[in-house]
């Protein structure tokens, strides 16, 4: 296959695993409108369309995905080829992209990279912070963090934190306005902040279990935010109660600026963990990563 060939397959590639002709632009380094050109001229070589352009979205025709499905995998691994080859220096080397919640990157991620960096001067991390469900493969991440309840069966995923205990909590201010409540089902009578983690996304839903009875109760929020940083500051100036990790606040439980409520209904589940695709070769420097988080759970 001639240069030119494997360029355009490349740029293809880019562009129907972003979605978009601009963000694909952006990965490549080049103009929007030189890869819609050869994209145009890969497509007219084939006889075939391969991307359906919207004014709001790309996507994959029929051949488009035969195409992605076929060439995805040799590129990935002629990538995964190239960064093992960090084996062979003396250091790992090389930048790796994590996708990670707000709280797990400051109480997890970010101590042990904080580690590592000193150490070994040519690794590069990128922490991408976002609360919602990103898809690690179409985005290019090497790796995710999630709550260990919510990975896909085709991960591989690592601990790194310990199982853990949402609570509900308010301040002192608050809860002598409002008696605290003593089942889920008075929530209904309460003030609550509630969590949006994506844009196009439900508000959360708040989960309890007592002597192995779960309820899921869908409360009605005044207050509405995406970070649990801002839900957590909420309840500290008395807007109402906030469902957060216990951990995540029980400094401010022992200071006496929160409360927790219904702890008698707040059981444990699976902490959070490191989860990267099974079939991707890694790097020596994902590696030293994947092993450091690992010990500091």
């Amino acid at each position: 296959m001639v240069r030119g060939n494997v360029s355009d397959l490349i740029a293809f590639l880019a562009v129907a695993r972003a979605g978009s002709f601009t963000r694909g632009a952006g990965q490549l380094g080049i103009s929007q409108p030189a890869l819609s050109q050869t994209i145009k001229e890969l497509e007219g070589r084939l006889g075939l369309r391969l991307l359906s352009r919207t004014t709001r979205s790309v996507s994959t025709t029929e051949a488009g995905e035969r195409l992605l499905r076929t060439i995805a995998p040799h590129f990935d691994g002629i990538e995964a080829g190239l960064a093992a080859l960090t084996e062979l220096r003396d250091k790992p080397a090389g930048t790796i992209r994590i996708s990670v919640g707000d709280q797990p990157s400051e109480s997890i991620l970010l101590p042990v990279v904080a580690q590592l960096l000193p150490q070994y001067p040519d690794l590069n991390v990128e922490i991408s912070v976002n609360n919602g469900f990103v898809d690690i493969v179409a985005e290019r991440f090497d790796a995710g963090v999630r709550l260990g309840e919510t990975l896909a069966q085709d991960m591989i995923a690592v601990p790194i934190g310990p199982d853990l205990r949402m609570g509900v909590v308010g301040s002192p201010a608050y809860l002598e306005r409002k008696p605290a409540p003593r089942t889920p089902h008075d929530l209904s009578a309460h003030a609550c902040i509630g969590m949006r983690y994506t844009p196009e996304g439900g508000i959360g839903i708040w989960d309890f279990d007592k002597d192995g009875r779960a309820v899921n109760v869908r409360v009605e929020c005044q207050l509405v935010v995406s970070t649990i940083s801002l839900a957590r500051l909420a309840a500290l100036q008395g807007v109402g109660l906030a469902y957060l990790p216990l951990d995540y606040v029980e400094p401010y439980i022992k200071a006496g600026e929160l409360v927790s409520v219904l702890s008698k209904w707040c059981g444990l589940f699976p902490g959070y963990h490191l989860y990267y695709p099974s079939r991707r070769q890694h790097s020596a420097a994902f590696a030293l990563l994947v092993d450091a988080l690992r010990r500091s759970r």
